[in-house]
């Protein structure tokens, strides 16, 4: 099984770029719709304008098995977001705006470095407001002989506009479902309609790519959603489960993530600074399980 991409045919990710790239004229990549002209000099809610910015790119082995794998995945760090977590760990990247400005074809180069140094897979972390400068970046890296997977990491705060764009482009979709409250995706990210968005986005990623494919113990296509375990229940983790094993498939694999800690802004939020217990995390594992959702994995402790 190749890369969706190479399948796509280069004049079809040529108008793919383009339609993407006409959106930043009156921006409305996410679904914050900010609508400001990010081919001038304007920026968005993002903190981005036209061309990419990227904080770091390397061959990272933090990431969940089948994307890891034994040889890294080429992640490539965007910079700023469409989220405004207070709790964010990547804050000085996210919301601080650590990273430097890179031409198109740089962040193309950056995809073919990656792959030469056997990288399992080109990974673009916190993509959503950069999805036109990734297909043109793609188009040098497809000149130029890429040919490993691609993988979208993101906070699951996406545009289906946009993620069609990606159809047979992305093969790997990696998003969070962060919350099944609006009240909780409110107050600690400022998305108030986060739950109905990310429930659409799942189930465009889904039809797109479908569960997951592991060959090899490497993720070749499909889904992995990421859920990170807040502290006293504010995840609504039951709410997650039961949209994604009735909605999506029981066989979704999940990661359960137990690493939250509070950091940035969480201190000023008492209900949010403290890390999770042990047994905060394994009610929600019991959960998970209870709705069908055995494929996955899960921490082994609590840090």
């Amino acid at each position: 099984m190749g890369p969706a991409y190479l399948d796509l045919g280069r004049v079809e990710l040529e108008e793919r770029a383009e339609r993407a790239w006409s959106l930043l004229e009156n921006c409305r990549l996410c679904p914050r719709e900010c609508g400001v002209n990010r081919l001038g000099e304007e920026r968005g809610y993002c903190g981005s304008g036209q061309n990419p910015i990227v904080s770091s790119y390397n061959a990272h082995f933090g990431e969940e098995p089948p994307i890891s794998g034994d040889c890294g995945s080429g992640t490539v760090f965007f910079t700023n977001c469409n989220m405004k977590c207070v709790y964010c760990q990547n804050y000085p990247i996210s919301q601080l705006g650590n990273g430097r400005e890179v031409g198109l074809e740089r962040l193309g180069r950056m995809m073919l470095d990656l792959e030469a140094r056997g990288c399992h897979n080109v990974n673009f972390v916190t993509p959503s407001h950069m999805v036109p400068q990734i297909l043109k970046g793609l188009l040098t890296a497809v000149e130029g002989g890429l040919s490993v997977p691609l993988v979208y990491n993101s906070s699951g705060y996406d545009s289906v506009e946009t993620l069609l764009l990606l159809d047979r482009v992305v093969d790997i979709y990696m998003p969070d479902s962060r919350y099944g409250s609006n009240y909780a995706a409110q107050k600690y990210s400022d998305a108030p309609d986060y739950v109905e968005i990310n429930r659409k986005a799942l189930k465009e990623m889904h039809r797109q790519v479908g569960d997951l494919a592991v060959k090899g113990g490497v993720a070749e296509r499909g889904i992995l959603i990421r859920h990170l375990v807040l502290p006293n229940g504010l995840s609504e983790s039951r709410q997650v489960f039961d949209f994604i094993a009735r909605e999506l498939s029981p066989d979704t694999y999940m990661s359960l993530m137990d690493q939250y800690f509070p950091c940035y802004e969480a201190e000023g939020y008492p209900e949010i600074s403290r890390k999770i217990s042990l047994e905060e995390y394994k009610d929600t594992l019991d959960a998970m399980w209870e709705f069908g959702l055995h494929r996955g994995w899960v921490q082994d402790h609590i840090g």
